[in-house]
């Protein structure tokens, strides 16, 4: 049997939805679920700018370290300083 690649997302879960709308959204590895429609509109933004900023540091999300992503997470405006 071929061995699996191991394959890194990015899942975000938004937790504030109260319109009752179910939203969900992919990307290229990303997945985001739930929130409201401002919160969902947030999530989605700051995964577009994420994965920029990985491609241009020429870099997949399998091939960076935990101090990479923090960095870039910030940058993309996923977590604060």
């Amino acid at each position: 049997m071929p061995k699996r690649k191991n394959k890194a997302w990015l899942l975000g879960l938004g937790l504030d939805s109260k319109d009752g709308h179910k939203r969900l959204t992919k990307g290229d590895n990303f997945v985001l679920v739930g929130g409201s429609e401002e919160t969902h509109e947030s999530m989605t933004e700051g995964a577009i700018k994420f994965n920029e900023q990985l491609r241009k540091k020429g870099k997949t999300l399998e091939q960076i370290n935990r101090d990479e992503f923090k960095e870039l997470a910030v940058k993309a405006g996923l977590l604060r300083k």
